[in-house]
């Protein structure tokens, strides 16, 4: 089974593009261009995201009260699962208890409890492509089988539910859905996630929906959580604190099981859950206390003020793409943090590929873009909006010397054709 590509992090390709950058500094040690990097997915590393000060201040008046500085339950403080729970509930047709809210560290550790759960002998998982790679190193370290389907960027980065069903089999145990989507920038309408739900209940599997960008909806479609349609299928939900509120480093996620059906209601199954969560180290306690807090009280305007910023931010990539001849997006990002961008080769003399083109850009522009093959497509990048407007300016212009530096002849086009 094909598995649509390396388990290369993006952190560790993303390393080796800045090691390959470092290589070109001047005699004082200082880069000859100032580096951008439209790479990695933290906006904090921007001055024009930042978090609220009412995160501040709840994690402030936590640590210093003294209270938390102790050991929290494995499964989460019973308060910051209790405020996780009604903060879902808000958007679902039913309430969550805390009882189906476990604590993470971020949502990367949710990903590996969510797979490691569901491991067992010849088991295997549906992902998507392109997607998180996260996913496929946990399920190498679990034993699980990993099969691709692919998201259509002809139907705006849909799941190809024709292929979900000829993969799967009486082996398969889920089916993940990242949404709104990473690498991708899509949002899935409530028509395209009841049909995922309908054929993952019709093939008898659950539903993985990776929402860690959940809210940040900024196109004609809103955010729609897959937990609305628990009632259809068992939805595992992963998300977290870190894109919404902009705080990637606190490492506060959740592993949620939005199934008001019951299937996870099982003692046995609980109790699984309980004692693998005793092996796991999870958030810092202080981090853990401030969570009701920052859910109840972080004014509305904030997160208008930091779509408005993806939005712009986005749009400013979306219109500079059309600009560059090698590289095309048919899909305005409507969501996330980042979007995927087609790369044309034809057009240039002396890049083999899309690893071939990120590096030689870092070399000679300073700008670090992650290639697609790190994702699951080849020859396709992803690029990061969440970045200043300025920095994204900058960054295209670079890219687009760099392109005309490589481009071929108009002759050349003409003799490869």
């Amino acid at each position: 089974m094909d598995n649509g590509g390396s388990t290369i992090t993006i952190k560790g390709i993303l390393s080796l593009l800045m090691e390959s950058i470092s290589e070109l500094e001047d005699e004082e040690g200082r880069c000859v261009k100032r580096v951008i990097s439209l790479g990695m997915g933290d906006p904090t590393l921007y001055s024009c995201f930042r978090t609220t000060q009412v995160s501040l201040q709840a994690v402030s008046d936590s640590l210093l009260s003294n209270k938390f500085h102790g050991y929290a339950p494995t499964v989460g403080l019973p308060q910051t699962r209790r405020a996780i729970a009604e903060y879902l509930s808000r958007d679902l047709p039913y309430k969550l208890s805390q009882d189906d809210v476990f604590i993470t560290s971020g949502c990367t550790q949710a990903i590996d409890v969510a797979l490691a759960m569901l491991a067992r002998p010849r088991a295997n998982i549906l992902l998507p492509r392109p997607g998180f790679p996260i996913y496929e190193l946990c399920a190498k370290f679990r034993n699980l089988e990993v099969r691709y389907f692919d998201l259509l960027p002809e139907n705006g980065w849909e799941i190809d539910l024709d292929a979900v069903e000829s993969l799967a089999d009486e082996n398969t145990v889920a089916l993940v859905v990242i949404n709104p989507g990473n690498p991708c920038g899509n949002v899935y309408s409530y028509l395209h996630l009841m049909k995922i739900a309908e054929t993952a209940k019709k093939l008898g599997i659950l539903v993985i929906a990776d929402e860690v960008y959940g809210h940040l909806a900024f196109g004609s479609k809103p955010f729609v959580p897959m937990g609305v349609f628990g009632s259809i299928v068992p939805v595992l939900t992963l998300g977290s604190l870190s894109k919404r509120w902009i705080v990637p480093g606190w490492r506060l996620g959740w592993f949620v099981t939005t199934d008001p059906s019951g299937s996870f209601k099982d003692p046995k199954i609980i109790e699984r859950f309980k004692k693998y969560f005793d092996i796991l180290g999870g958030p810092a306690t202080f981090i853990q206390a401030a969570v009701p807090t920052i859910l109840e009280q972080t004014d509305e305007s904030f997160f208008k003020k930091t779509l408005n910023s993806l939005k712009n931010s986005s749009d400013i990539c979306y219109d500079w793409i059309n600009e560059i001849p090698c590289i095309d997006s048919s899909h305005r990002p409507e969501g996330s943090m980042a979007m995927m961008v087609k790369l044309n080769l034809s057009l240039l003399e002396d890049i083999s590929d899309d690893i071939d083109f990120c590096f030689k850009l870092a070399r000679e522009e300073s700008v670090i873009l992650l290639p697609g093959t790190a994702v699951g497509l080849k020859n396709w990048l992803r690029i990061t909006f969440a970045a200043d407007a300025s920095s994204i300016e900058e960054a295209f212009k670079r890219i687009k010397c760099f392109y005309l530096r490589h481009a071929k002849t108009q002759s050349q086009i003409i003799v490869d054709l």
